[in-house]
């Protein structure tokens, strides 16, 4: 009978290590990196039927990313959102609370067929006829919160030999170096998406990043400004008002920031976001149409904000909406060490004094005639404006109420997933214990 030893390739391990090189330098994202691994492990003779790996992240929105692989079925992929709060006992029941709780990297068990079970998870482990589990913990470097942890589970009858082990931890380093660089890759789109936006993010990445590198594109343009922020401001106190903010944002921008619409500034307690678009009839329609359905489902997003802040005893949020088309410039300027990724152009300056009008005419929403002509549908006409910069006056116009259909897309709130998954609370485990490595053991227990 052949042993587990014979039926591992070390030429074929070592063609693995390679892949992963040309992979970092090739600049594959994590998960190709993380499917490939795996796959490649199992068919150089490593009978693994089971890989779980979490990295670390920098985003605004989630710790971590988790990647789980079966022999049967591939990849899934979780992410995992950031979260505060008690720790719920499964986790401070699993292999990862305990390799982190004890500043080990390593744990090795033999998951018997029955009996009681270590650790909870080994229960699901089960029922996946494993029979060796090897978890891990891999910082991308001394003091990082940046780093790897995960496992490998065979169901192999005769578990993992030592030299599988081996095997296993050599490649493990050669997939960390690889990951690590995946995962700067992903924190710089994270970065670049969160602070300019999709597009604009894409063009910085792309290498639009000297002072005076832009272009000029066609595009419908909406500004929206909240009413009265500084008496919030003086009234709520900072982190009040901050998450005032906050909500009015969740609220009013989300929905400008899809269907081909774009965030690309937030003002202050505004914002400016287009819709890029062609710059003949058909896709000036398309793109100013979608901006109007946003437009309506930010209204009703709010409205549902109100009635929140009403039953709560807080005052109504108030805000103005400038509707218009027309060319925009997008381009790098400032200083030559210190740049912004701004939009700028004649069109810009007349949507912010299109938003300012519906001050004058008491209105959430207004639009300038060429935005309502391409948009098509039913308008009330407000007034003429003259507006600075622009010889002949300006129609301002005022969209009529939408069907139902068109206003409500939905609640403004987005729905958290309920409860922390084992790979999250791992996440936090890990950051918590970088801040907490110089404080005495005991207070970590009892935290």
């Amino acid at each position: 009978m052949s042993t587990i030893e014979s039926s591992v390739s070390s030429i074929l391990l070592d063609r693995v290590a390679e892949w992963l090189t040309h992979s970092s330098l090739a600049g594959d994202d994590l998960e190709n990196i993380v499917r490939g691994f795996c796959e490649r492990i199992a068919a150089a003779g490593l009978p693994i039927a089971r890989v779980h790996l979490t990295f670390s992240m920098l985003h605004p929105l989630y710790d971590a990313l988790g990647f789980t692989w079966r022999r049967a079925s591939g990849v899934t992929i979780e992410g995992y959102r950031h979260s505060v709060g008690a720790k719920p006992d499964r986790f401070l029941q699993s292999p990862y609370y305990y390799l982190l709780d004890n500043n080990l990297q390593h744990i090795r068990r033999r998951i018997p067929l029955d009996g009681p079970a270590e650790f909870p998870i080994f229960e699901d482990l089960r029922a996946e006829k494993i029979t060796d589990y090897l978890a891990f913990v891999q910082p991308f470097g001394d003091g990082s919160v940046q780093g790897m942890m995960g496992s490998w589970s065979t169901d192999n009858h005769f578990g993992f030999s030592d030299d599988m082990i081996d095997a296993l931890l050599r490649m493990q380093n050669h997939l960390a170096v690889a990951a690590k660089m995946a995962v700067l890759g992903k924190l710089a789109n994270n970065m670049l998406t969160t602070y300019l936006g999709g597009d604009a993010g894409k063009r910085v990445l792309n290498g639009q990043i000297r002072r005076g590198d832009g272009e000029t594109i066609r595009a419908a343009l909406v500004m929206g400004d909240m009413r009265q922020s500084t008496m919030y401001a003086e009234k709520e106190g900072r982190q009040a008002y901050i998450d005032t903010l906050n909500e009015f944002f969740d609220a009013i921008a989300a929905p400008f920031n899809r269907n081909g619409g774009e965030i690309l500034s937030f003002l202050g307690d505004g914002f400016l976001a287009v819709y890029p678009c062609g710059r003949h009839k058909d896709p000036s329609k398309i793109a100013s149409q979608a901006a109007l359905s946003a437009v309506y489902q930010a209204q009703a997003r709010v409205a549902e904000l109100n009635n929140e802040r009403a039953e709560k005893g807080l005052g109504a949020i108030s805000y103005g909406i400038g509707l218009h088309i027309g060319n925009v410039m997008l381009g790098n300027v400032g200083l030559k060490d210190r740049l912004t990724f701004s939009a700028f152009g004649s069109a810009v300056n007349e949507v912010q004094r299109l938003q300012a009008l519906t001050k004058k005419y008491n209105r959430e929403v207004v639009a300038s005639q060429a935005f309502a002509g391409y948009c098509g549908g039913e308008w009330t006409t407000l007034g003429e404006e003259k507006l600075r910069g622009i010889r002949q006056k300006v129609t301002i116009l005022q969209p009529r109420a939408p069907a139902p259909a068109l206003a409500i897309e939905g609640g403004f709130r987005e729905v958290a997933p309920n409860g922390l998954s084992e790979a999250e609370q791992v996440i936090l485990l890990h950051r918590d214990a970088k801040k907490q490595a110089k404080r005495p053991t005991v207070e970590r227990f009892v935290q």
